[in-house]
């Protein structure tokens, strides 16, 4: 009865006997009104809740004097009208945030406590400088640290995600969430970014100060495009996915752009060179969705855009394209087994992705919270899938990987997914000693090499004190390596954000040289994202060191940084590595490192966007203008927004235009209806009349969504 009350906290006629078999329990909400739209969410935050759900509504509910007082409600999103399950990148519609119920009570992905200042000395017990650790020469080097490449005491980071550039494998970054005090679980969007193969770091800050941001996953595509999407609840909706996108190396990002969503989300980028390259894939949790009872979501025009919602694929998982172009999800599927499902059309921006599910294989309990184990109120692990997209034996192989509790199970598929190998066990600790193998991922190299990363609690049989653990294997995962930690015990219970875990996962990328993996632990006594690269650091691809390279003057380094200069990045294609070219005076204006010429300029006047008091030239200073970006030339108002954006949300759009057209047709508009606002909004030239002109000053600066 009381664990049902804690799942269905607003119960007030639960049945005893069935809530304790979990069948036909009775729920009574009051309150609700007449004809509106309630999206009720089911979850659940006990490992035997498995089974399946039926619901009937009965109307009226009776009231019991016998039923006790119930606790305080959580809050519900309400709804007057359902969101479109396909179609463009607008913003949800207009309905107050309201956090949803059911498995979220501990998961805890919205905004509950209000942001905190860092603290103004290092806690107790708590490391200030130290910013690396090493385990065996295996050596880990923080990536959430200050100016200096130091500790920030007093702050947590986790649930970290990396990206490399392709183009120029030096340039790394990683996402993960940002707490600016362990007093509170209020979190941002953490970013950083290297480019000297991520031997340092620099965490500039966080994405959207101030605004809650959570869940980051991100990616690179074939022209080094970083894209990092996060889960946000500052909009509308209990949950829906943002994407920022860099085209610097993770230096500057571009504003926000709705991406669909939904808590846990995962994305991948089809890097192959068919149809659909550059396309970007989604899948999410179900619950509390924007787009109710969805789960994946696509963009075809990298990321500008999102739509092609659909409701099948599982939860908890990851994405892959193999060689063809094809899509695969896996995840938390039927009796927690993995499920695989495929989609042949996904690339194709003219249709509707169909899935199909191939299997369902079993590889552990799935998707489980850790309850008393390394990481309470978290997941301890995902379903990973790859793909070898690469030449050679195994080439056109799809592997899964689960490593959610004990042992790290993995599997391989010869047929595209129909029909998978038994499970080989990873870990070579002995079966009967239980201890926790977690966090577990994956990836594969392009010369077929698996490599597999979790943490492993076998040298400790502490649940709270791992080590990273790393194998591999070269022959489509028939055999692996003999298990290497590759860092220092970490206590995984220490310097909880007021929510106790670590986050949900960790994020891995291999190359033919080695692999690079972004992990949070404890060693400074508190949560702090590492970054530890396993293999040599071969940014040119020549099989040899970098360090090598320079060291025999095959390769010069005009900064000394051990990075050879044909590495480096060179923004402007002018043949001179950038780094080289501010050792001798370029342009730099806000002293990031990256030139001048090659970041944005959005009015053109000459100063670079980060150093220009007023980026759009409205004469509205940017510290007090409340649409910073508007299009040049365009007429705007005192407090710096655009005169035809009539809804004031910085948006020239379809809003703003059926209000626009229905002045210039009929004499009226929407709200306000009187004809002087029409003429107030849209009277470009002040010639007191609505015409051509002023049509015409409306389409130069019509956008279609914010800037």
């Amino acid at each position: 009865m009381d664990a049902c009350k804690r799942i269905v906290p607003i119960a007030c006629n639960d049945n005893d006997a069935a809530c304790a078999g979990g069948v036909g329990a009775r729920v009574c909400v009051a309150g609700l009104t007449p004809g509106a739209t309630y999206y009720i969410q089911l979850g659940s935050v006990t490992e035997e809740d498995t089974g399946l759900i039926q619901l009937n509504l009965e109307s009226p509910c009776p009231l019991e004097s016998s039923i006790p007082a119930p606790v305080p409600p959580p809050r519900v999103r309400i709804a007057a009208e359902s969101f479109p399950t396909d179609g463009t990148s607008g913003d949800p519609p207009a309905q107050a945030f309201r956090e949803p119920s059911g498995y979220s009570a501990r998961h805890r992905e919205y905004p509950e406590d209000p942001p905190m200042p860092r603290p103004s000395a290092p806690p107790p017990g708590v490391v200030a400088g130290r910013a690396f650790v090493e385990r065996d020469g295996y050596v880990s080097v923080q990536v959430n640290v200050d100016a200096l490449g130091d500790n920030i005491p007093g702050d947590a980071a986790n649930e970290p995600s990396i990206a490399v550039d392709p183009t120029s494998p030096n340039r790394i970054v990683i996402g993960w969430r940002q707490f600016d005090s362990i007093d509170s679980n209020f979190r941002q969007a953490g970013v950083a970014y290297s480019h000297d193969s991520g031997r340092t770091w620099t965490f500039p800050g966080v994405l959207t100060p101030g605004v809650f941001r959570s869940d980051p996953v991100l990616v690179a595509d074939n022209e080094g495009l970083f894209h990092y999407l996060g889960v946000a609840t500052h909009r509308s909706c209990s949950y829906h996915c943002d994407l920022f996108t860099s085209r610097d190396g993770g230096v500057t990002w571009a504003d926000p752009v709705f991406a669909l969503g939904g808590d846990k989300p995962w994305m991948t980028v089809d890097t192959t060179y068919g149809p659909g390259r550059n396309n970007l894939y989604q899948t999410w949790s179900r619950f509390g969705a924007c787009q109710s009872g969805t789960t994946f979501g696509r963009s075809t025009d990298r990321g500008a855009s999102w739509g092609a919602a659909t409701d099948r694929t599982p939860q908890w998982g990851t994405l892959t394209v193999d060689r063809n172009g094809v899509l695969y999800v896996a995840g938390r599927g039927y009796e927690r087994n993995a499920e695989v499902l495929r989609s042949t059309n996904a690339w194709n921006a003219r249709v509707r992705p169909d899935f199909t599910t191939l299997a369902y294989v079993p590889l552990g309990s799935l998707g489980s919270f850790g309850n008393s184990g390394p990481n309470p109120w978290g997941l301890l692990g995902q379903v990973w899938i790859r793909s070898d997209r690469w030449v050679g034996s195994h080439a056109g192989n799809l592997y899964l990987l689960v490593g959610s509790g004990h042992d790290v199970k993995f599997s391989r598929s010869e047929d595209g997914g129909f029909t998978w190998s038994e499970p080989v066990r990873v870990n070579d600790d002995p079966e009967d000693e239980y201890a926790w193998q977690w966090f577990g991922m994956m990836d594969v190299a392009p010369n077929g090499r698996i490599d597999a990363v979790w943490n492993d609690t076998r040298n400790t049989s502490e649940a709270n004190l791992s080590e990273l653990y790393y194998a591999s294997s070269t022959d489509g995962g028939r055999t692996w390596s003999t298990n290497v930690p590759v860092s220092p015990v970490f206590d995984s219970y220490v310097g909880w954000p007021n929510q106790k875990k670590i986050g949900d996962y960790y994020d891995m990328a291999s190359d033919n040289a080695g692999l690079s993996i972004a992990y949070a632990a404890t060693f400074n006594g508190e949560q702090d994202v590492y970054f530890l690269r396993i293999g040599m650091i071969d940014c040119n691809g020549n099989g040899q060191p970098d360090d090598e390279d320079i060291a025999k003057g095959l390769s010069s380094d005009c900064n000394d940084d051990g990075l050879p200069d044909e590495c480096g990045a060179d923004c402007d294609r002018n043949g001179e590595p950038d780094v080289c070219e501010l050792l001798i005076g370029a342009d730099d204006c806000d002293g990031n490192r990256w030139l001048d010429i090659c970041q944005e300029d959005h009015d053109q006047d000459g100063l670079i966007d980060p150093c220009d008091p007023d980026q759009d030239d409205d004469g509205v200073p940017n510290e007090s203008d409340l649409c910073p970006r508007s299009p040049n030339g365009m007429d705007t108002l005192a407090d710096g927004r655009p005169r035809i954006d009539t809804t004031g949300d910085c948006f020239v759009d379809l809003r703003d235009y059926w209000r626009f057209r229905n002045c210039l047709v009929v004499g009226r508009l929407g709200a306000p209806p009187p004809w002087e606002a029409c003429l107030e909004r849209f009277d470009v030239d002040n010639d007191e009349a609505l015409d051509l002109r002023d049509f015409a000053a409306f389409q130069n600066g019509y956008t279609g969504r914010g800037w």
